[in-house]
């Protein structure tokens, strides 16, 4: 019953009585007296008998049933797996459920992997499915404990190799091929067993024996041998995971070269980057992430993924994701290795940090009017986000010169002058700005005592490298935790050692230098870029500066040129 102006929806029909308005959901007689003698018609009608049933629009009563066996004997199994994977986000009824997971190994799967039912229906369901869709149903992790203990008393055959056991009673000896038969010698050359001798019968059957052998290395050497052809090249595939972020599913194969990958970066070798990562952790879409395969089969090698979330439509549970892979494209390389010194990749990068510089000055200079009230009184709510606004803006400004600095090391346009650094100012210096990321985080740097070791260097590039350096870490560090600063001797150098904080003890480089996107901007006071492009960024700089950045088990120690002009001590190690 609806009132006039609300919309008719496709396939009813309306009637009016009175001032009110009766609908007829005709679609099931429409489906049913459409054309199947084609097969395009065949699949249409499957595809809108299983939307009907399955969405509860028509009912699941025998007659029904039996038409979607009719033509499901009519439609490819490609538009099957379709239409199977399209009830996951409806609500079908268990008999439309028991015809897909009845149907093909693919079909199955697809159906198996999302259907929601009750735990009496799953039992009635359980005794009518092949070992494959149990198996199916033994990689979820949403199943109610009766289900999973019913599944359990399955084991004992869906996990037994059959075989034939009237068979094996009675063996019967296959007789030889005729090529085989031809080079045996004739029936009547060899005396029958009662009228031969035992010594000429176990004569005759091992000339035999070797008769056989002869013909077949002949054979085996007359035959041409076969050439081994490379695989099949694969350019993209489609691929589902689970709720965990493994991935269970791909349309192609071979597929034990990816099922079981983790979009995630907590299970041993991460296969994909912080794009995907980051992504999964905040469940959200992401598009050209790398996926790197391990082996030789036709999927090994670089990947670009992209991928979306999947909900569940009733409940809104997250299920996993579903996503498309490619190979990357001539343009592109899914290692994203660095660009040539001076390439048009490092020279776009100045000339958008450039035109980013300006308008976020603007913000900054603005919002620190606006919050000292420079241009008259101020609501202190406004003040308190103009202050907001300029602490943010201050990281992205940091961030941008960050950009900056990595596109003129990469472009080599890195201006440089020498001079002599003393260490202990430096650190004290740098220590005075880092101040508020230390309070903010609940810990501090234990700084050595004053010292007159000092580095022969470009006194801003080191004040920035000491910079990113220290805050990386300290931005890492747990309430309460103070890391140790050592100065040192290093030879014709001096080495400026800090404590690695906990949360990154046990990481080796090349995981410290892969912490990007998915930890970027998580936690408070962390690296806008993410900490591995910080530690890139100083080992890099580092290397510009004529020294190099160490990453030891359980401290990252820089070692930068002692300067000569002057004399140099050795600075005492401070204990906390």
């Amino acid at each position: 019953m609806s009132l006039p102006g609300d919309p008719v929806r496709p396939g009813e029909r309306s009637r009016w009585k009175g001032d009110a308005c009766v609908r007829f959901d005709d679609s099931l007689k429409t489906v049913l007296a459409a054309d199947v003698s084609t097969s395009f018609g065949a699949r249409a009608a499957f595809r809108q008998l299983v939307d009907l049933i399955g969405r509860r629009r028509a009912p699941a009563d025998p007659e029904l049933l039996d038409r979607v066996r009719a033509l499901a004997a009519a439609v490819p199994v490609s538009v099957r797996a379709a239409c199977a994977r399209g009830l996951a986000l409806a609500d079908p009824p268990t008999a439309l459920i028991a015809i897909f997971a009845a149907d093909e190994p693919q079909v199955a799967s697809a159906v198996l992997r999302a259907a929601r039912l009750d735990p009496e229906e799953w039992e009635a369901l359980l005794p009518r499915l092949t070992p494959h869709g149990r198996s199916v149903l033994r990689d979820r992790r949403d199943l109610p404990p009766i289900v999973v203990r019913a599944l359990e008393s399955f084991g004992s055959t869906d996990f037994v190799l059959s075989h034939d056991v009237a068979g094996a009673a009675a063996p019967v000896t296959p007789a030889p091929p005729p090529a085989v038969a031809a080079a045996l010698p004739p029936a009547n050359d060899i005396a029958p067993p009662e009228t031969q001798a035992p010594a000429a019968e176990r004569f005759e059957i091992a000339e035999l024996v070797h008769r056989i052998e002869a013909f077949q290395r002949e054979r085996a050497a007359a035959a041409p041998q076969p050439v081994a052809t490379p695989p099949a090249e694969v350019v993209a595939f489609r691929f589902e995971t689970d709720v965990s972020g493994t991935i269970r599913w791909v349309d192609t194969g071979p597929r034990g070269a990816i099922v079981g990958l983790s979009l995630r970066h907590d299970h041993g070798t991460p296969s994909v980057d912080g794009v995907a990562a980051g992504a999964f952790r905040k469940r959200s879409g992401f598009a050209d992430a790398r996926l790197q395969i391990p082996g030789e089969s036709a999927l090994a090698g670089d990947w670009r993924i992209s991928g979306v979330p999947v909900f569940d439509s009733a409940t809104g549970s997250f299920l996993g994701f579903r996503g498309r892979a490619r190979r990357p494209r001539v343009e592109e390389d899914a290692a994203a290795p660095l660009r040539a010194h001076g390439g048009p990749g490092a020279e776009g990068l100045r000339r958008l940090v450039h035109e980013l510089r300006t308008p976020t000055n603007a913000i900054a200079g603005f919002s620190e009017l606006i919050e000292q009230e420079l241009l008259g009184p101020v609501a202190p709510p406004y003040r308190d986000r103009a202050a907001t606004i300029r602490r943010h803006v201050a990281e992205l400004i940091g961030a941008i010169e960050d950009l900056d600095l990595a596109a003129r090391i990469e472009g080599d346009a890195l201006d440089l002058r020498p001079g002599r650094v003393a260490v202990s100012t430096l650190l004290s210096r740098v220590a005075h700005d880092l101040a508020p990321l230390a309070g903010l985080r609940g810990g501090g740097l234990a700084l050595p005592p004053a010292g007159e070791a000092a580095w022969s260097t470009d006194p801003h590039a080191a004040e920035r490298l000491v910079s990113r350096l220290l805050a990386t870490v300290l931005a890492a560090v747990a309430p309460g935790e103070m890391l140790a600063v050592r100065v040192e001797p290093a030879g014709d150098a001096v080495a400026l050692s800090v404590d690695r904080p906990a949360a990154l003890v046990g990481r080796d480089e090349a995981t410290l230098l892969t912490l990007d996107d998915e930890d970027a901007g998580e936690d408070e006071g962390a690296p806008l870029l993410g900490a591995g492009f910080a530690l890139r960024l100083a080992r890099n700089l580092a290397g510009e500066l004529g020294g190099r950045l160490v990453f030891g088990a359980d401290r990252l120690t820089l070692t930068l040129p002692a300067a000569l002009n002057g004399s140099m001590g050795q600075a005492s190690t401070y204990a906390p």
